[in-house]
């Protein structure tokens, strides 16, 4: 054990040392040195009016001047490290516990200099931004104007500040930074540095995107639902005011009407069901996932749960997958909604092909990061060209009387397309009349990061 250590209970029970500045001791006895004359003729006077012994009035002196220059130190006194460490092991302490501090922050925080170099970064911060060696600008990662003005703003000795900005690429955030200067623990600094700014600067990073997106889904939420809901309520309203007027007696026209009702009121839920389940989506969006899945597993899943369908439409689903494992980064529950959603609308609106292939490969077309490529076709009467681009918006239908009769919102393909944008994976439609149609999902395949090992 080294001798740092080995002397460390020493150390700690050893009360800290105080030591006057003698530079400031010599200045402040300037500043006040006609006070200590007054004082001094004061004494002699005593001493002559009235036969003070001189020691005494010497001794007074000294206790007065003691009272004067002592108690105007406090603030200019220095503490020592105690006895066995040296003043370069105290300011690595000091800094390694700064560092420790900042670690332990659950937002991604940097610590910068005056000039806006990067001085220590911690894991979350890593995370978020990626890596960023020591050394670097900040403004090398972020690069939002009203941060970089914030913090030349603190670096020249303002007071801490909170920025708000946006981004929109590659997808919308909204962020907060929390930028506060830290005098205390500047370090070391070279002759002349001016000693009004501060030589170590904290940026706190927050992420509100999931506010403002909270913030959008509910003005969205009532703009959609109002509009999609009109028409279930309204009929919904005319048969109840139908059964209480002229049908009240009619048992016949009673169960049509209820059987009627009751598909309405089941359009209804499952729209509003849709609906949550894409604002939820929504939310978390910017957030991707960490998990390592096989997605072998999902399709097969998938195949299994949605037999029943394909019977009912006399079609068959045939599955052909690798034999090595295809891992992706992903939530499972939300993949496994990806593939019922494309396989169940080709069953729904291609089944009379009478078969959908399900296939997945590895793209090679990729060189730095490998990608899987998930394809379900069908072979039924495919999509008109002009509406391929619009098929992932909300409660858009290429056919909106197949899609009533097949119970559909209008809402699958849009939570398809919003769950592999957080998968950082995207979707590519083909097709042509009469020709069927292939759904693509292009999703990364897994990498290796250092916490996985």
């Amino acid at each position: 054990m080294s001798e740092e250590y080995s002397e460390s209970p020493k150390i700690a029970s050893e009360p800290l040392g105080i030591r006057l500045n003698r530079q400031t001791v010599y200045r402040k006895t300037i500043d006040v040195r006609w006070v200590l004359l007054a004082l001094a003729a004061v004494l002699g006077l005593f001493k002559l009016a009235y036969g003070v012994p001189l020691w005494a009035a010497v001794s007074g002196f000294a206790l007065i001047f003691i009272l004067i220059i002592g108690g105007g130190m406090k603030s200019r006194t220095v503490v020592k490290p105690p006895s066995g460490m040296s003043r370069r092991a105290a300011e690595e302490i000091v800094d390694r516990g700064m560092k420790s501090a900042v670690n332990a922050l659950p937002n991604p925080c940097f610590v910068v200099d005056d000039r806006g170099t990067t001085r220590y970064v911690n894991l979350a911060a890593q995370k978020r931004f990626g890596m960023i060696a020591v050394g670097d600008p900040l403004s090398f990662r972020i690069r939002a104007p009203s941060l970089l003005e914030a913090l030349d703003r603190v670096s020249e000795g303002g007071p801490s500040e909170i920025i708000e900005w946006s981004e929109k690429v590659p997808m919308e955030l909204w962020l907060e930074a929390h930028i506060a200067p830290l005098w205390a623990v500047s370090g070391k600094r070279p002759e002349g540095a001016d000693r009004t700014r501060p030589g170590l600067i904290l940026v706190v990073i927050r992420d509100l995107t999931e506010t403002r997106r909270l913030e959008r889904m509910r003005a969205d939420f009532v703009a959609n639902a109002s509009h999609e809901l009109r028409t279930p309520l309204s009929s919904l309203t005319g048969f109840i005011e139908t059964l209480q007027g002229p049908a009240k007696d009619d048992a016949r026209a009673r169960d049509r009407f209820l059987g009627i009702m009751l598909d309405q009121a089941e359009r209804m839920r499952r729209l509003i069901d849709d609906l949550l389940s894409l604002s939820r989506i929504e939310l978390k969006v910017h957030v991707q996932p960490e998990t390592i899945l096989d997605l072998r597993d999902i399709i097969r899943h998938s195949a299994d749960a949605l037999a029943p369908v394909a019977r009912e439409q006399k079609a068959t689903v045939n599955v052909d997958l690798p034999n090595e494992p295809v891992e992706v980064r992903g939530e499972r529950d939300e993949l496994v909604q990806v593939v019922d959603n494309l396989v169940e609308n080709a069953l729904k609106y291609g089944g009379s092909g009478e078969r959908v292939d399900v296939s997945m490969v590895k793209d090679s077309h990729y060189q730095e990061t490998p990608h899987w490529v998930l394809s379900v076709r069908d072979y039924g009467p495919g999509i008109e060209p002009e509406h391929l681009p619009r098929l992932t918006e909300r409660f858009y239908r290429a056919d909106t009387e197949t899609s009533r009769q097949m119970k559909g919102t209008g809402l699958g393909l849009a939570i398809v397309k919003h769950i592999l944008t957080r998968h950082r994976a995207r979707l590519e439609i083909e097709s042509e009349p009469g020709q069927g149609a292939c759904f693509k999902v292009l999703i990364p395949a897994a990498q290796k990061h250092l916490t996985d090992l």
